[in-house]
């Protein structure tokens, strides 16, 4: 019986030793290499930004009304050759206008004081001789000069009012609005008839809100863009701030004054404006979308002799796409920008070129 049992076990074994030599070796390496895209760390700048909107404003802007009654005259420009019109540019104390009233102008009576002016003129030069000389007294002296000076104060109010009767540029820039009259038409006094701009420099008014006051300060440098022309963006910088918070906005006032000198912006548009509070120089400076978050810690993926290497990153400024890396990094190490979003710590990567 013994017998019949050990070589019933012999033969088991004999098949299952005839099976397995006829089976395939299964012990095959299925290691897959995860392909990903990287880049070089490296050092550069970045700022931090508190964005806001709101509407610029020309920094010289100036409406001209009448300061006397008159015949309206709308005068040519020299380098068109026609009358003034919108958009024209026009030169500090350039006459744009011209009211008529041949009543008002003689009532100034400009040739009379004019040749009034010169005969003082003349008197005091004589008893200023006749004093030197002994035969007029000092009395006689200062009378004539007195006389002489109202006649110059005569003549000047002559001229202030003679200027009335024109509309000068007051600065150089150009017109913004220009009323429409009939030449001949006549005009009352405090009469809008034009508006003349420089928005070579341009302030944008703004509110912002409480939280940030403290990061707030005059001179620091504002990105400003318009909506409608987004590859423009200008620099301008914060020249004022309200020492006040409004109590239902919670907000706060600041104006920024954009240059324009190539007119890229003009008055009235609605921009986007960055206000840089803080910058680095020279700080390691990722994308924001390769870190990944799992509660308070922050990691990202490098590249070591083909395997990818978990990192956890501590961060400091961060602008619209970009992040600053304080720890965690090195200079040249390859960061993982694609294909990290199924890595594993020492998982095998391919990197791709």
């Amino acid at each position: 019986m013994k017998n019949r049992k050990l070589l019933i076990t012999i033969l088991i074994s004999a098949v299952f030793a005839a099976y397995s030599c006829k089976q395939p070796d299964m012990s095959v390496n299925t290691t897959i290499e995860v392909p990903v895209g990287v880049i070089e760390v490296n050092t550069s700048s970045i700022e931090e930004f508190i964005n806001t909107t709101g509407t610029v404003f020309p920094v010289k802007e100036v409406s001209l009304s009448s300061e006397m009654a008159g015949e309206y005259s709308l005068l040519v420009n020299p380098a068109t050759g026609k009358p003034y019109v919108l958009g024209d540019k026009v030169a500090s104390g350039t006459v744009i206008i011209k009211l008529e009233d041949q009543e008002y102008y003689n009532n100034l009576r400009i040739k009379s004081r004019e040749v009034d002016l010169e005969i003082s003129r003349q008197e005091y030069e004589k008893q200023q001789s006749l004093y030197e000389k002994g035969g007029a007294t000092m009395r006689e002296l200062k009378n004539a000069e007195i006389g002489l000076i109202n006649s110059e104060y005569d003549r000047e109010s002559s001229q202030i009012n003679l200027a009335k009767m024109s509309v000068r540029a007051p600065f150089s820039g150009v017109i913004s609005e220009l009323p429409y009259f009939t030449n001949g038409t006549k005009v009352n006094a405090n009469t809008m008839l034009v508006k003349a701009i420089d928005y070579s420099n341009l302030y944008l008014e703004t509110n912002l809100p409480e939280k940030y006051y403290g990061n707030v300060d005059k001179g620091l440098k504002v990105y400003v863009t318009s909506y409608t022309s987004t590859n423009d963006t200008l620099i301008g910088e914060i020249t004022q701030i309200s020492p006040a918070i409004d109590p239902e906005a919670r907000t706060f006032k600041c104006l920024v004054n954009v240059n324009n000198q190539e007119k890229r912006i003009l008055p009235g548009m609605f921009v986007k404006a960055d206000l840089v509070i803080n910058s680095s120089e020279n700080t390691i400076v990722i994308p924001k979308d390769v870190i990944i978050s799992k509660g308070r810690i922050k990691y990202v993926f490098v590249v070591e002799r083909g395997v990818a290497d978990f990192r956890v990153i501590t961060t400091g400024l961060e602008s619209v796409n970009r992040v600053e890396v304080l720890s965690g990094l090195e200079v040249g190490e390859s960061l993982v920008i694609k294909g990290f979003e199924t890595l594993r710590d020492d998982s095998r990567v391919k990197v791709l070129r």
